[in-house]
């Protein structure tokens, strides 16, 4: 936080409140956290978690497997 928010000078109090909101809206909304499996804090509290990973899982998988096709296909196609 110090250095997203200590950084700049606010000269009025309303300025510095406004910067710290969007710091929380960030950090708590759009930045993932490795502790969290990479997700954001406001997933694992509203119980979105595990649909999300379910959803990278399948992703992960589906990826996988175009990939060694394409491999596949390009080995023999260097025969």
């Amino acid at each position: 936080m110090k250095n997203v928010v200590k950084l700049d000078h606010y000269y009025h109090p309303e300025e510095l409140i406004f910067a710290l909101e969007n710091f929380v809206e960030n950090y708590n909304n759009r930045r993932y956290h490795e502790a969290l499996d990479n997700l954001t804090p406001a997933d694992v509290y509203f119980g979105r978690g595990d649909k999300i990973l379910e959803q990278r899982a399948i992703i992960k998988q589906k990826t996988i497997a175009k990939r060694r096709q394409l491999y596949f296909q390009q080995k023999i196609l260097n025969l």
